[in-house]
């Protein structure tokens, strides 16, 4: 590539890299750089029609540019901005909403901005293993753009119950020859405490089980899951029950379940989704929750008329029913995998109102079901903005309106930007 260029900053790109153009025009992709800068960045590589390049130095540096909280900042693939102030970074999420809106054929359309999520209060992580040639084992998350996995000793979003479980981890995983080069660690902080699935690329010997069944006990952990590389789990080690509690329904996901990021999130979210069902045309009429997971909507949802969830997980689909059935909620789970089989209009006429909270590609084929049909109410949580300009643009051709947006700014640090959009039509 070219020697060190110098370039001004015009915007963020959807990663949270700085974009700026070099003399022939051509984007320059540069992390770590923020809008209005003068920097020094050296180009590294192609990167679709432009070119990512590594920042050198900042010469003339943005009002917005804060110290980054963390250590590892820079090199672990898990936070993009805290080189930006909050408020920053609340703006440019706000203006990749605007822009979704404006996409789906609703410009300048009023967005409601929920409070933030505090640092430290990350439930999830799904982390990456790595075994190094001296022995150790790396416990983290891949660097930026490398195979690489970058072995956190500090983490400003984690919940600090999870985090002060790496260490320990770190520990056992090294003895264990269960892990011969790679693996993952999925953590999850449930009401009864931690919640471990550990996938290693080797078989899970009887001194392993043994190292696991004390691990567990040690550390606060009532369950332990295993599984070889991507094959079924099983359960390596339980010493007591689990339980989530989804707004009075008590819940015992399977390991690895997906949750929201944090309470704070999660809160956020179910309230935005429940102001924007519109109460007069409920009724005593059902719900669809599409793509519902383990019930983290289904079950409030309830409160406002049946619910019918679907989701593809067979797991998380025998979860939510079975405390759906102890609870008396309102509410019949059904396993539908709706990427390859989405609801027909015929089906979905059954329907006052229709929720969903589709992964991040969106639910484009599930959409052009929903506008054939007779449904007049949609709440779409949105990870993808893209997918949500493209999804609603769908549905504004036959008739629905805007009549509510909230940006969620769930993933602290991060690009990633959650909405929820209520819509309507006559």
């Amino acid at each position: 590539m070219t020697d060190v260029v110098e370039v001004v900053i015009s915007r963020l790109g959807s990663a949270g890299d700085g974009v700026g153009a070099l003399s022939d025009g051509t984007p320059l992709f540069v992390a770590g750089a923020l809008p209005g800068e003068t920097i020094r960045a050296e180009p590294t590589a192609r990167r679709g029609d432009g070119v990512s390049a590594t920042l050198v130095e900042v010469l003339v540096p943005s009002p917005d540019r804060v110290e980054p909280p963390c250590p590892h900042f820079g090199i672990c693939g898990g936070c993009a901005i805290q080189h930006m102030s909050l408020e920053a970074g609340v703006a440019w999420k706000r203006g990749r909403l605007d822009e979704a809106l404006a996409r789906g054929g609703f410009p300048d359309f009023p967005i409601t901005i929920a409070p933030p999520t505090p640092p430290l209060t990350r439930r999830r992580a799904d982390l990456a293993l790595l075994r190094m040639p001296d022995g150790n084992v790396a416990i983290g998350l891949h660097a930026h753009g490398s195979a690489t996995v970058t072995d956190l000793q500090a983490c400003m979003v984690l919940d600090p119950r999870l985090f002060a479980l790496i260490a320990p981890l770190r520990a056992v995983l090294k003895r264990m020859q269960a892990l011969r080069r790679s693996g993952s660690a999925v953590l999850n902080l449930l009401d009864t405490g931690p919640d471990l699935l550990l996938r290693t690329d080797g078989p899970l010997d009887s001194p392993a089980r043994g190292m696991l069944a004390a691990f567990g006990p040690a550390n606060g952990i009532p369950r332990i899951a295993w599984a070889l590389g991507n094959g079924p789990t099983e359960i390596a080690a339980q010493t007591g029950p689990v339980a989530l509690d989804l707004t009075g329904t008590i819940l015992a996901p399977a390991p690895g379940a997906f949750l929201q990021a944090s309470p704070t999130g999660e809160a956020a979210i179910i309230a935005a989704v429940l102001a924007g069902l519109p109460t007069r045309r409920i009724g005593r009429g059902r719900i669809a929750d599409l793509y519902a997971g383990i019930g983290t909507l289904s079950v409030p949802l309830s409160t406002r008329g049946p619910v019918a969830a679907f989701e593809g997980e067979a797991e998380a689909v025998a979860a939510l029913g079975s405390a759906a059935g102890r609870s008396g909620a309102r509410l019949a789970a059904t396993r539908r995998d709706l990427v390859r089989q989405p609801l027909l209009p015929a089906e979905l006429d059954k329907f006052a109102a229709v929720v969903l909270d589709p992964p991040f590609a969106g639910a484009l084929e599930q959409i052009a079901m929903i506008a054939r049909s007779k449904v007049t109410s949609v709440v779409y949580v949105s990870c993808n903005p893209l997918a949500l300009g493209r999804d609603i643009r769908v549905l504004a051709e036959v008739g629905f309106r805007v009549t509510q947006a909230t940006l969620i700014d769930q993933f602290l640090w991060s690009s990633q930007v959650e909405a929820v959009v209520a819509l309507s039509r006559a």
